[in-house]
């Protein structure tokens, strides 16, 4: 309904700002991110989303059209709400979610404040085509930066298994076959932890 709102800079907080419209005094829930990229003006546009609930409408700036729809698709992950979408877009830049989701980096995810892992897995699912369709990455080229073993690492730790035994386990398996798929190296690995 509103797309954005443009206005003189009233009021500049981390976590949210006040933009004066014609008299009228809109306010925006911000990331760090957008707090980083507000210039220190008077004038002032940033993008809008409106949330509209039985008992509030909030609206959420954002510095770019891309850190909004990164915004919206993180809504629509079953147990992501406006307060932990917008914690990951103030922890991670818009870029950095998009290429944690791309590139399935479940522990990127995983490092901002209240996401855990299933959470962080669930995220990547929900996210990783709409995000690839969405921004057009090339599977390749995402493919070509990802190791075997950094797949196999990232699967056994949303399987539930500890980080530095797994990194021990699939160094081990790695050294012994270098060319082995993350599919060989993850197999081998359930048998040894």
């Amino acid at each position: 309904m509103i797309t954005h709102i443009q206005g003189k800079l009233v009021e500049k907080n981390p976590t949210d700002v006040v933009i004066d419209v014609n008299g009228v005094g809109y306010h925006l829930n911000i990331s760090l991110h957008t707090f980083s990229q507000i210039p220190d003006r008077e004038d002032l546009k940033l993008f809008a989303h409106l949330i509209v609930r039985e008992d509030s409408h909030t609206l959420y700036g954002f510095s770019s059209v891309a850190e909004r729809e990164i915004f919206k698709l993180l809504l629509s992950v079953s147990g992501i709400g406006a307060n932990t979408a917008r914690m990951m877009l103030s922890s991670l830049s818009p870029h950095e979610v998009k290429e944690g989701i791309a590139h399935g980096n479940v522990a990127l995810i995983q490092s901002v404040k209240g996401i855990g892992a299933k959470t962080a897995a669930r995220v990547i699912l929900d996210l990783k085509d709409k995000v690839l369709k969405v921004y057009d990455i090339d599977e390749v080229s995402i493919n070509k930066g990802n190791t075997h073993k950094d797949e196999a690492l990232s699967a056994l730790e949303v399987l539930g298994f500890a980080k530095k035994q797994s990194e021990r386990v699939v160094d081990k398996i790695v050294s012994q076959q270098p060319e082995a798929t993350a599919e060989t190296i993850i197999k081998e690995a359930l048998k040894n932890l």
